[in-house]
């Protein structure tokens, strides 16, 4: 069956079409977009679907986001989008608003315990039995005019999604989709903070392997690799690659010669950044004691495994009495911050990454079973 489908290519249409969708129950929203060469995604495509129509709406020629953002902020109103982080900051950087309440379908697949991390195509035809074609997903969506077959694919995308939602709420209880709409929020709050450049030294790859005066240095390396490339518009690594940063901290070159012999350093970035690197990194590494970092935490033992295997399992359990995918229970992130707070011996407290419904029901047995294991001889 034919798609009806309605382009929107302008402010008073947009703002039309939205005061009409705020009068439904739920819209279906999905983006297409290009990250090529660019920090921050490009919007090509933003797709609408009621459930019966799909609405095709071109961000090359709309210039008034405010209506679309007053959509995304009317609780009354359930936003359905399926493994969403990148079109949350495609919206994000579009209208400076984000969907809530979101119902995420790749989560709701893991509460049906029909698969963890679905890819859409998949679910789509694991609950609707539509095979979708894959064909465009890495099309160039900024080119004008799309091809019909990327028009249909946006549409299909659209209309099925609305249909995905409807099937699995209904088989969702309203417990388990309390908790779905509760994970949505925390992807919502997660791109709500605010990244601190400052804070970035401490993901650094082996970061924990050097000394706080080395650290003061990749702490001011990766907070400048941060801010120029957003300021840039372009990745990260091109402006330093990754894996030249911890060297840069260790060694901290002092000459142009030394820092071309950085594992992993481009020629372009000695050529555009070099000289100001090697001032950043003198600077950095003369800051006192005093405005030094503290030494990061090493990893886990290999002894600590036995006790993480542990923890998995009361997540483990919990999601098989509960039918939801053991994935969505406890995350390993989540489990070594725990273990983390007190090895070997204990006090041991919660993270904060510990929410809502699984603080609840598994932070106790989390707490006992380390309380346990710290009396094992």
């Amino acid at each position: 069956m034919a798609i009806e489908i309605h382009w929107i290519c302008d402010d008073g249409s947009l703002a039309e079409h939205c005061a009409q969708w705020r009068q439904l129950p739920y819209v279906a929203l999905d983006t297409e977009f290009m990250r090529v060469d660019t920090f921050y995604p490009k919007a090509g495509l933003i797709q609408v679907g009621d459930g019966v129509r799909a609405y095709l709406i071109d961000p090359l020629q709309v210039t008034e986001w405010a209506p679309l953002a007053e959509l995304l902020e009317d609780r009354n109103v359930i936003k359905v989008l399926h493994a969403c982080s990148e079109d949350l900051e495609v919206l994000l950087r579009l209208t400076g608003s984000l969907p809530a309440p979101l119902f995420d379908t790749q989560l709701a697949a893991g509460y049906l315990n029909l698969g963890f991390s679905m890819g859409y195509s998949r679910l789509v035809q694991e609950v609707l039995d539509i095979d979708l074609p894959k064909g465009e997903t890495r099309s160039d969506w900024l080119q004008r005019p799309l091809s019909e077959t990327q028009v249909s694919y946006a549409a299909e995308d659209a209309v099925h999604l609305a249909e995905l939602y409807g099937r699995l709420r209904t088989q969702l209880s309203d417990e388990k989709n309390d908790w779905v709409l509760d994970d949505g929020a925390e992807l919502v709050a997660q791109m709500r903070r605010e990244i601190d450049p400052y804070a970035l030294y401490r993901d650094a790859k082996l970061a924990w392997k050097l000394s706080r005066a080395q650290l003061a240095v990749l702490r001011e390396l990766c907070a400048w690799r941060e801010r120029e490339a957003r300021s840039r518009d372009v990745p990260r690594n091109r402006i330093v690659r990754e894996n030249a940063l911890w060297p840069m901290a260790r060694t901290q070159p002092n000459n142009l010669s030394a820092l071309a012999k950085i594992e992993d350093m481009h020629p372009r970035t000695i050529r555009q950044d070099g000289e100001f690197l090697l001032e950043m990194i003198k600077q950095a590494g003369s800051l006192p004691a005093s405005e030094w970092p503290e030494a990061l935490p090493e990893p886990l033992p290999i002894e600590a495994s036995a006790v993480l295997k542990q923890l998995r399992a009361i997540g483990q359990a919990e999601g098989e009495r509960l039918n939801i995918a053991q994935e969505l229970m406890l995350r390993k992130k989540t489990l070594e911050a725990l273990l983390k707070s007190g090895y070997p011996n204990g006090p041991y407290q919660l993270p904060e990454s510990l929410r809502g419904w699984r603080r609840e029901r598994m932070g106790q047995a989390l707490l006992d079973c380390l309380a346990s294991a710290g009396e094992q001889p």
